[in-house]
C-alpha cells in the first residue's frame, strides 16, 4: 500500500464518520406530506452515473456494480466514461482509459477496432445500462500535439493535476478522419445493437473543453470538432441523442459562445445555421475543505454552480425547452484525489450530501423552469485497491457504500411529487449562499405512484463532519384516503446500510477472509424494518421516528392493507 493511499485510508478512518455519534438533546421536527396534492412531476434525475476509467466497468467488481446500477431501474440508467477512443491495450490506471479503437498503418491508412469498446457496451447493456456516449478523446495517430509529447499522461493520486496533460487532449491533425472515425463508429454501434437501442443513447462531445486539462485547442476548434461529430453521428443515425458541451461549471464565456454557434452559428461541417441539439450538458461540483480537524462540505458551490448553469441556458430562447443533464454534479472535483478535505467520502457524510443536494437540484430546476433531465454522479470503482482507500467512489472490492444505498431510496421515489414542509429546512436562498452552517437541514421529499403508494424521503445533513443531536421527527401526512397502511421504512445511517462501520468495528482489516466479506456484504445491504400497519383518521396518520445526524430515511406507504 502506498503512503498516500494509507495516508486517505487513515484520514477517512479518522474523520469520515466523526459525525454519527449521537448526543441527547434531540432537535424536534415536524414534516407535512398532502397525498392528495401534487406540485409537479419528480424526473428521476438521479439515473446517470459515470467515471474516468472505461475498462473498469468490464472487471469483475466493476461488472458487480454496473449490474447493481442497472437494477435501480433497468434500461433507464446511464453511464458516461471518459477516454473510449483512447490508444492503448485497455490497461485501466487512474484516470485512464484505452480501447485502441483507432490505429493508422505506415502509409496513414485508418485501422478500426472495435473489440475492446463493444466488450465495455456489451456490459453496460447486458446489466440494464445505456450508454451516454462521450466522443473522446483523441486517438494517437489523430493528434495535432506538438511532436515528442507523451501520450499517455502520467498522473497519479498525490500529484499535481496539470500533470493529466498529454497529446490525447488536442484537437485532431485531420477533421476528416476524425469524422469518419465518429460516423464508422455510430454505424457499427446501430449494425451491433440495432437502430431502436442506439437512438436511446446520448452522444457528447468530449470532456471540459472550457479548460487546459481536458482541451488544448480553440473554443473555436472544439465548436469545430463538435460539430463534425455531431454532423458524423447523425449521418450513421438520423435520429441519434445528441448535446453537450460537458464544460466544467456553467462555462462561462466558453459556453455563451458554444449556445450561441449551436443555436445560429455557421456549422462547420455542413455550412447551415445551427448545430442539432438534444440536450445541454454542463458540470457542477461542491467544494469541502479540511478545517478545525475535521471536512466541512461545500454544498453552497455545488449549488451555486448549478443555479448559475440553469440560469445560463434558460436566457437563449432557442435552446432553453432542451432538456438539461449535470454532466458531472458531485461533492468535489476528482474522484481519484485523496486527501483531508474528501475524508468524507466512505461513510455518512456522502449519503446524507446525495440526499440533500438532489433534493436542492430539484428546486433549482422549479426555480427556472428549465427541463432537467439528468444530474450524473460521477462515482464508481477502482478495481483492486485497497479497502475504502479514500476515492469518491459507490463500492469498495465489491462492498457497497452507503451512497450506493441512497440511490436505492432513489430509485423507491414515485413520478409526483408532493406538497411537503418542514420546520428544520434549511432555504434554498440560505444553502445557495451560506450552505448548511448553523441549524442542520432535515427536511424531505414526497411522491406518490399510478398505485397510490406514497414514498417519503427525510434526512438530516449539516456541512460539517461533527458529532451532533438526532432530530426527532414527526411526518403528519393528510390526504391517504380512508383504508389503512402497510408501512415499510429504510434506513441508511452509522447502523444500517453501511459496511464502513462494520469494517472499522472489525478493526480495519487489510484483508477481509471470506467469512468477513460475507458479513460486510451483509452489512451494505439496505433491507426494510419489520411492516407495520399503520391506521388512518380522515385520511391522517402520524409517523413518529428518530433521524440520526448524517441519517437518511425512507418511508413508503403502501394501499389497499386489511
Amino acid at each position: 500500500m502506498t503512503t498516500t493511499i494509507m495516508r486517505a485510508a487513515a484520514l477517512a478512518l479518522a474523520f469520515g464518520t466523526a459525525g454519527q455519534a449521537q448526543t441527547p438533546a434531540a432537535r424536534s421536527v415536524t414534516i407535512t406530506v398532502d397525498a392528495s396534492r401534487s406540485t409537479g412531476a419528480l424526473p428521476p434525475i438521479w439515473r446517470f452515473f459515470g467515471a474516468d476509467e472505461p475498462n473498469y466497468a468490464t472487471m469483475k467488481d466493476g461488472r458487480k456494480l454496473i449490474a447493481d446500477l442497472g437494477a435501480l431501474r433497468p434500461g433507464s440508467i446511464y453511464f458516461r466514461a471518459h477516454n473510449l477512443l483512447n490508444t492503448g491495450d485497455g490497461t485501466p490506471a487512474f484516470k485512464w482509459g484505452s480501447t485502441n479503437i483507432y490505429t493508422e498503418d505506415r502509409n496513414g491508412k485508418p485501422i478500426y477496432d472495435f473489440t475492446v469498446v463493444d466488450r465495455i457496451i456489451d456490459t453496460y447493456l447486458a446489466r440494464g445500462v445505456r450508454p451516454y456516449l462521450q466522443l473522446g478523446f483523441m486517438p494517437q495517430a489523430l493528434s495535432s500535439a506538438p511532436a515528442g509529447t507523451a501520450y499517455q499522461h502520467g498522473w497519479r493520486p498525490g500529484f499535481a493535476y496539470e500533470l493529466i496533460g498529454g497529446s490525447w487532449n488536442a484537437p485532431p491533425r485531420d477533421y476528416g478522419k476524425w469524422a469518419e472515425l465518429v460516423y464508422r463508429w455510430t454505424r457499427h454501434n446501430v449494425d451491433r445493437y440495432g437502430a431502436d437501442e442506439v437512438r436511446h443513447w446520448y452522444f457528447e462531445v468530449w470532456n471540459e473543453p472550457n479548460g487546459p486539462s481536458y482541451w488544448t485547442g480553440t473554443p473555436e476548434e472544439f465548436q469545430r470538432l463538435h460539430d463534425t461529430a455531431i454532423d458524423a453521428v447523425r449521418r450513421a443515425l438520423p435520429d441519434a441523442r445528441v448535446g453537450g458541451p460537458d464544460v466544467a461549471g456553467s462555462g462561462g464565456a466558453f459556453m455563451d459562445a458554444f449556445l450561441a454557434h449551436v443555436a445560429r452559428g455557421k456549422n462547420f461541417a455542413t455550412g447551415k445555421v445551427g448545430t442539432p441539439t438534444d440536450f445541454l450538458a454542463f458540470h457542477a461540483k461542491g467544494s469541502p475543505s479540511f478545517v478545525d480537524g475535521h471536512v466541512r462540505m461545500g454544498i453552497a458551490n455545488h449549488l451555486r454552480g448549478v443555479d448559475t448553469g440553469f440560469a445560463k441556458i434558460a436566457a437563449v430562447p432557442e435552446l432553453n425547452d432542451k432538456p438539461i443533464v449535470i454532466g458531472e454534479s458531485d461533492p468535489e472535483g476528482c474522484a481519484a484525489c485523496p486527501g483531508a478535505q474528501n475524508a468524507y467520502r466512505n461513510g455518512t457524510m456522502y449519503s446524507s450530501y446525495t440526499a440533500a443536494s438532489f433534493a436542492r437540484i430539484w428546486d433549482l430546476a422549479a426555480k427556472h423552469r428549465v427541463n432537467l433531465d439528468g444530474a450524473l454522479t460521477w462515482a464508481f470503482t477502482f478495481e483492486d485497491q485497497p479497502w475504502f482507500a479514500g476515492y469518491r467512489q459507490l463500492a469498495t472490492n465489491g462492498i457497497d457504500l452507503p451512497v450506493l444505498n441512497v440511490f436505492r431510496l432513489f430509485a423507491k421515489l414515485g413520478p409526483d411529487r408532493l406538497a411537503t414542509t418542514s420546520s428544520g429546512e434549511v432555504s434554498l436562498a440560505t444553502m445557495i449562499a451560506d450552505g448548511v452552517r448553523g441549524t442542520p437541514d432535515v427536511a424531505a421529499i414526497a411522491t406518490r405512484d399510478a398505485a397510490g403508494r406514497v414514498a417519503i424521503l427525510a434526512w438530516h445533513y449539516h456541512d460539517d463532519d461533527v458529532a451532533g443531536p438526532a432530530a426527532r421527527v414527526r411526518i403528519a401526512v393528510a390526504g391517504l384516503g380512508g383504508a389503512p397502511r402497510a408501512m415499510r421504512t429504510w434506513r441508511v445511517d452509522a447502523t444500517h446500510a453501511n459496511a464502513f462501520t462494520a469494517w472499522k468495528a472489525m478493526g480495519s482489516p487489510i484483508a477481509p477472509d471470506a467469512d468477513r466479506y460475507a458479513q460486510l456484504a451483509r452489512a451494505a445491504t439496505l433491507t426494510a424494518d419489520a411492516p407495520q400497519r399503520i391506521e388512518t383518521r380522515g385520511g391522517r396518520a402520524t409517523i413518529d421516528l428518530t433521524v440520526p445526524r448524517q441519517g437518511v430515511v425512507l418511508i413508503e406507504l403502501e394501499p389497499g392493507v386489511r
